[in-house]
C-alpha cells in the first residue's frame, strides 16, 4: 500500500473512484445519517483539520446547523507583527509593520515575508469551524499571483486580504478587485501597460484562466469562447494602471494602484462575435468594470467557475454525468444569484452528491491541508509569547517547500497542478520525495516536536489528544474516535485489529484499561506516564502515516 501511494494513487481497497462507480445522487438536499462520518466528511473538506470538539459540535448542529456555523462571517484577522527584528526603527517588536516604509540600505523584506508567512500558518491554526479559509487559498490558486515576481510582502499582505474579504462573496466584484489589485498589476505586468503599448499578458489570463476559458481552437486565432483578437482589444481596455508603493521608503505613499488617463487606449475597442461584437467606448477609470460586467454576461463564467469549485471540494474527474447533473445545475445557480458564491456552495456542500460513497474519501490532502490539519487535529500549540510563536509556525510553513507547495508562490499562473493538470490531479502531491517528508513531519511533532533556539520543544501532547475522546481506556472506543477524526472512512475490522496489535500488541483489551486508569490515577508518575505516552506515541505516529491519512 505504502508502494501505492509513493507513486502517486490512492489505495484502490479504500477508494472507489467517480469514474469507476456510477453515482445516482446529485444537488437534491441530502437526507441521510448525521454521524461523526458525515459531519467529519464535512468538516474535513471545508476546514484545515477538525478537532474531535468540532466534530462533535457539528453532530449536535446537524447539518444545516453546521453549514450555517461553517459561513459565518467574521472580521479579517489582525495583520501581521514585527515578531523578531530590531533594526527597524518605524515598526517596534509586536507592532504591524503592514504600512511602515522601507529604509535605504537596510533589509526589511526579509523579516517582513517571514512573519507574513508565520502569521498565515497561526492563521489557518486558529481558524475553527469556517470555510472561510480554504476558500482564500481557492482564490489564491484561481487569481494566482507569486511572492516571487511580486517581490513585496506589503503587496502580498494587500493581496491576500482582498481574497479574504470576498472569499464568500461576488466572484465578478472580485473579479473587477483583483484587476486593479497592485500584486496582480505588478505580477502580469498590468501596471507596464500603456496607450502605445498594450500588455496582453493579464488580458490573456482573464479569459483563459479566470473568467470563461478557452475550450477547444475552431479556427486560426478563435477559440471556443474567444479570439485572440478580443484578446488585443482587452488589453487596450486595461491600459491606464500603475501600481503605488511597491519597496516605497516614504511613509505618505500606500500600498496600491492609480488611474492614469495619459497612459489610458482611449479609443474604441470592439470585441469578437463571442462577446456579441460589443464595442467598448473610452470610459476612463470605469472601462474595466464594464468589460467584466460583459464577460461575465457570458454562461461559461458560471460553468468555469463551478468546475473549478467542484475539483477543490468534490473530486477531480468530471464526467458527462456529473456535468449534467452536478456542474450546469450550479452553474445555473451562480447566474440566478447574480454571481454571489455562498449559495451555490451551500448546495454543492448540503447535497445528497456530496455526501455519496463515490466522494468520501477520494482526495489527496493537499501539503497546506497536511500540514495544518495534523497539527488542528492534535491541538498542538507553539509555546511562548506572540513573537515566539511566530518563530515556531515560520518552522511549520518551511515544511512546504520541499511538499512543493508554499502558500504564496504557486509554479505558475495557472496555479498548482493538482487542480488542472490530466491525468494525474491531485496524485501530483505524493512522489518518492514528498511521501517521506510528510513522514518526517508527523514524526518530528510527534517524537522530538519544533523548536526555536535554545527554547522549549512543542511536540503533539498524545495524552491530553486521547483524553478528549469518549472513552480513552476502552480501546475499541478510543480507536473509533481517533479514526473517525483522521480517516474519512470507518476502520475495516482489518485494520481494528492491525491498530490494536500496536497499542497492545497480542493482548486482551483490559491490560490498555489496566494501563490507562493506573496512568490516570498517579498522571505524574513517570513509569506510568512513559508507558502510556510510548504506546500512544506508536498509535497515532502510525495512523498519520498510513495511506488512509493522506486521504479526505
Amino acid at each position: 500500500m505504502l508502494k501505492t501511494l509513493i507513486s502517486g494513487s490512492a489505495p484502490e481497497s479504500y477508494i472507489s473512484h467517480a469514474t469507476n462507480q456510477k453515482n445516482d445522487s446529485g444537488l437534491e438536499a441530502y437526507t441521510g445519517d448525521w454521524t461523526k462520518f458525515q459531519a467529519a466528511h464535512l468538516l474535513r473538506r471545508t476546514t484545515f483539520g477538525p478537532t474531535i470538539a468540532e466534530i462533535d459540535k457539528a453532530v449536535e448542529l446537524g447539518l444545516q446547523g453546521t453549514l450555517d456555523r461553517l459561513f459565518r462571517s467574521r472580521p479579517l484577522p489582525e495583520p501581521p507583527i514585527n515578531h523578531i527584528n530590531n533594526n527597524d526603527p518605524n515598526v517596534p517588536i509586536g507592532e504591524t509593520w503592514i504600512e511602515a516604509p522601507y529604509l535605504a540600505n537596510v533589509n526589511l523584506r526579509n523579516y517582513r515575508i517571514q512573519s507574513l508567512h508565520a502569521w498565515t500558518v497561526g492563521i489557518l491554526l486558529n481558524s475553527g469551524m469556517s470555510i472561510i479559509e480554504k476558500m482564500t487559498l481557492f482564490w489564491h490558486n484561481h487569481f494566482v499571483t507569486e511572492r516571487t515576481e511580486v517581490n513585496d510582502p506589503k503587496f502580498q499582505y494587500v493581496y491576500i486580504t482582498l481574497l479574504r474579504e470576498y472569499a464568500l462573496g461576488n466572484f465578478r466584484e472580485l473579479t473587477k478587485r483583483i484587476t486593479i489589485d497592485p500584486s496582480m498589476l505588478r505580477y502580469l505586468n498590468g501596471n507596464q501597460s500603456t496607450r502605445n503599448n498594450p500588455n496582453e499578458n493579464y488580458a490573456r489570463e482573464l479569459l483563459e484562466l479566470f473568467t470563461i476559458g478557452k475550450g477547444p481552437q475552431i479556427a486560426p486565432g478563435d477559440y471556443t469562447n474567444y479570439t485572440e483578437n478580443d484578446v488585443l482589444e482587452i488589453a487596450r481596455v486595461l491600459t491606464g494602471w500603475v501600481i503605488t508603493g511597491f519597496n516605497t521608503q516614504n511613509p505618505d505613499v500606500k500600498v496600491g494602484s492609480e488611474y492614469r488617463n495619459a497612459r489610458h487606449d482611449l479609443g474604441n475597442k470592439t470585441l469578437s462575435h463571442h462577446f456579441d461584437n460589443q464595442v467598448i467606448s473610452d470610459m476612463g477609470d470605469e472601462e474595466y468594470k464594464h468589460l467584466i460586467d460583459i464577460i461575465f454576461q457570458k454562461k461559461e463564467c458560471a460553468l468555469f467557475i463551478a468546475r473549478k469549485l467542484y475539483r477543490w471540494f468534490v473530486y477531480y474527474t468530471i464526467t458527462d454525468d456529473t456535468e449534467n447533473n452536478i456542474i450546469k445545475p450550479l452553474a445555473d445557480q451562480i447566474v440566478q444569484d447574480d454571481y454571489d458564491i455562498s449559495p451555490t456552495l451551500l448546495t454543492l456542500l448540503g447535497s445528497e452528491h456530496f455526501y455519496s460513497h463515490c466522494v468520501c474519501g477520494t482526495m489527496i490532502k493537499h501539503p497546506v491541508d497536511f500540514i495544518i490539519s495534523l497539527m488542528r487535529q492534535s491541538e498542538w500549540q507553539a509555546p511562548g509569547n506572540m513573537n515566539l510563536q511566530y518563530r515556531y509556525w515560520l518552522l511549520a510553513f518551511n515544511t512546504l517547500t520541499p511538499l512543493q507547495m508554499v502558500y504564496y508562490n504557486p509554479p505558475s499562473v495557472a496555479g498548482w497542478k493538482a487542480w488542472y493538470q490530466e491525468p494525474a490531479y491531485y496524485q501530483n502531491w505524493l512522489n518518492s520525495v514528498t511521501l517521506p517528508v510528510r513522514a518526517d513531519f508527523v514524526k518530528t511533532l510527534i517524537y522530538t516536536g519544533l523548536r526555536v533556539g535554545n527554547n522549549p520543544f512543542a511536540n503533539i501532547s498524545v495524552t491530553d489528544w486521547v483524553a478528549r475522546t469518549s472513552n480513552p481506556s476502552a480501546v475499541n472506543s478510543l480507536l473509533e474516535d481517533i479514526a473517525v477524526q483522521l480517516f474519512p472512512r470507518p476502520l475495516t475490522e482489518q485494520k481494528t485489529v492491525f491498530l490494536k496489535d500496536i497499542l497492545i500488541p497480542g493482548l486482551p483489551d483490559y491490560v490498555w484499561t489496566t494501563e490507562y486508569n493506573n496512568y490516570l490515577s498517579d498522571p505524574t508518575n513517570p513509569v506510568l506516564a512513559n508507558i502510556v505516552t510510548e504506546k500512544l506515541n506508536t498509535l497515532i505516529a502510525t495512523m498519520m502515516q498510513m495511506p488512509e491519512y493522506q486521504l479526505s
